[in-house]
């Protein structure tokens, strides 16, 4: 059965109490907060917040920077968070790309490179804090000296690691550490330093698909493979709502459809994309945005059954 799961970002606490409640009663897998300094809510106060509305949803950042997140105080919040949702916290980290991130603690952005270093021995290091191990990392990308969790300690023996990337080497190491990939299909950062240039062509997905699949070649089970999704449209005329979207990816409306990156179509259409998507690319995990949780909700009740 594919997996989906909401992610979004409070502005009230009304509201995203409510849509904790709902996503849980829908049958999303997990609430996902983004995280963003300075320009959304912190993700791990939102998602304690949600923990004490909901019993058995997923609860997790969507994903963090690990270039202006540092390792001991990312393992706390997961800790943290594992410990008073009762063993709900997912970790999700990617090497970040607003420059606008890094200024606001007083760094410049490195180039590629230099952030995929820092996301790798950072992710390292959080994973090694949350399984209980010292740590002590001196490196031009990474300092961390007798670092130690020792309270809180999770509730889980070992958390859920998402990585969230279309970098090429971060999809060869993700192959072969985390438990979920997250396909995010994003080329260059634009001048915004927010959007990007899609990567949503047949060609340039199978070739994240064989970065990942080197990484865990020596795997006995490889990751699960997540898309996040960016467009959730419910409607009759798939081909007329793809046609205008499809423009700014530069594709075609079939080729759009064809991507795990959109769901568009009737509840049918969308059900079928769902399990074609898992049998083209190996996909069986979901990121919707929040306005698609009423659309999607009895599509998740299909494929639940």
């Amino acid at each position: 059965m594919a997996i989906f799961s909401l992610q979004s970002s409070p502005t009230d606490a009304a509201g995203w109490l409510d849509l904790a409640r709902r996503a849980e009663a829908a049958g999303f897998d997990a609430l996902l907060a983004a995280d963003h300094p300075g320009s959304c809510g912190d993700p791990f106060v939102a998602l304690a917040a949600a923990a004490s509305v909901t019993t058995t949803i997923g609860l997790g950042s969507y994903v963090s920077n690990l270039g202006v997140r540092e390792p001991m105080l990312l393992a706390t919040a997961v800790a943290t968070l594992d410990v008073v949702s009762g063993g709900r916290a997912r970790l999700g980290v990617g090497a970040g790309h607003t420059p606008a991130e890094w200024r606001a603690v007083g760094r410049e952005r490195p180039d590629v490179a230099g952030r995929v270093r820092r996301c790798v021995a950072a992710a390292e290091a959080v994973r090694a804090l949350l399984d209980g191990e010292e740590v002590t990392v001196d490196s031009p990308e990474l300092t961390v000296r007798a670092a130690r969790l020792e309270s809180p300690r999770p509730v889980q023996e070992r958390m859920p690691l998402t990585v969230g990337t279309s970098n090429s080497t971060l999809l060869r190491w993700a192959g072969a550490h985390a438990d979920v990939v997250g396909l995010a299909g994003f080329g260059r950062t634009l001048d915004d330093g927010h959007r990007h240039e899609a990567r949503w062509r047949a060609d340039q997905i199978e070739a994240q698909l064989a970065r990942v699949a080197e990484g865990a070649a020596s795997r006995a089970r490889p990751p699960a493979l997540e898309a996040l999704v960016q467009t959730v449209t419910v409607t009759d005329d798939a081909e007329a709502v793809a046609a205008q979207r499809a423009v700014a990816a530069g594709l075609t409306g079939p080729e759009l459809l064809a991507t795990p990156f959109v769901l568009i179509g009737t509840e049918d259409e969308i059900v079928a994309a769902v399990a074609e998507h898992e049998r083209r690319w190996g996909v069986t995990r979901f990121v919707v945005r929040a306005d698609a949780l009423d659309p999607l909700t009895p599509v998740l009740h299909r494929l639940a059954t």
